[in-house]
């Protein structure tokens, strides 16, 4: 199949940046959240990080208009029936995404692929509550989405050999390098991070080491470009946690049991970045660890 136009459910951290990649490669892209707010500043975020592309040369100011103007935005859900991909891109609770794909299907064309941004939950149990689990993948983009490289595609145990093929053609027209996974709890990349993480925290929690300790001494010792507890907080803590529960129920075994620490910070709404406090207190000009 030849996909052309996009729908993209959510338009926050990762549902913004899959529209930019998908605008600037030349798809049509319809943007759908719940409120007129959500949508305004994602397009005002894309806007802002085209520029910055091309005030560093990478893409041409033609090529930056041309992308904005690929982008719409909608508050009705069934205007995205008319696209031939949707991805959805909504908050990391399986409940809700059900919800999504169940109001959609009234109103998708025949050809319409589903694919979900999930970072761990089911593809197969997902795409069991559609009238195409055949046409359905898991298409997991990495944060950011502009800058980074992997997206994973997923295979439900319906998917077909066609959807997969599309969805593979789309990936390099992005210009991005797909990896396939199987759909096993949190796939590939969040499969091995995710622990590496809430290990970092087990380590805070138990005294080893303090936050800055711990950061530096991946950084330095293992040369990540950031630190576990850094990165937890770029993630969302919330969306740590919610992938350390998908492993631990999805996979019965206790080395996935996610930190209490991780969970107490999660209680006190302290998700990291997108709050301004996490591991790092971001109120001020300098992050400063909080523990």
């Amino acid at each position: 199949m030849d996909i052309r136009t996009v729908g993209i459910v959510g338009a926050g951290q990762m549902g913004n940046g899959i529209a930019h990649v998908f605008a600037l490669a030349g798809f049509e892209v319809l943007l759908n959240d719940i409120t007129q707010d959500a949508l305004d500043k994602a397009v005002a975020l894309i806007d802002r990080n085209l520029e910055r592309q091309a005030s560093r040369g990478k893409i041409t100011e033609e090529d930056r208009k041309a992308a904005l103007a690929r982008i719409g935005t909608t508050l009705k859900l069934a205007d995205l029936g008319k696209t031939d991909l949707i991805i959805e891109a909504a908050t990391e609770r399986e409940t809700v995404k059900q919800a999504i794909f169940e109001d959609l299907l009234p109103h998708l064309k025949p050809t319409t692929i589903l694919t979900s941004n999930t970072s761990s939950i089911s593809i197969t149990r997902l795409a069991s509550r559609t009238d195409r689990p055949e046409k359905f993948m898991g298409f997991h983009f990495m944060n950011p989405v502009p800058v980074m490289q992997l997206v994973e595609l997923i295979r439900g145990i319906a998917t077909d050999e066609p959807t997969y093929r599309t969805l593979l053609a789309v990936v390099e027209k992005l210009g991005k390098t797909a990896a396939s996974a199987e759909d096993f709890p949190a796939f590939i990349v969040n499969r091995i991070l995710m622990p590496m993480i809430n290990e970092a925290v087990y380590t805070l929690y138990e005294g080893v080491g303090s936050v800055k300790s711990i950061d530096e001494s991946l950084k330095l010792g293992a040369n990540h470009p950031m630190g576990p507890l850094e990165l937890a907080d770029f993630i969302g803590l919330d969306t740590c946690l919610a992938i350390m529960n998908v492993l631990h129920d999805g996979l019965a075994d206790t080395k996935y049991r996610p930190c209490p620490l991780l969970t107490k910070y999660v209680e006190a709404g302290w998700l990291g970045r997108k709050t301004s406090r996490g591991f790092y207190d971001y109120r001020g000009e300098v992050p400063v660890p909080t523990r």
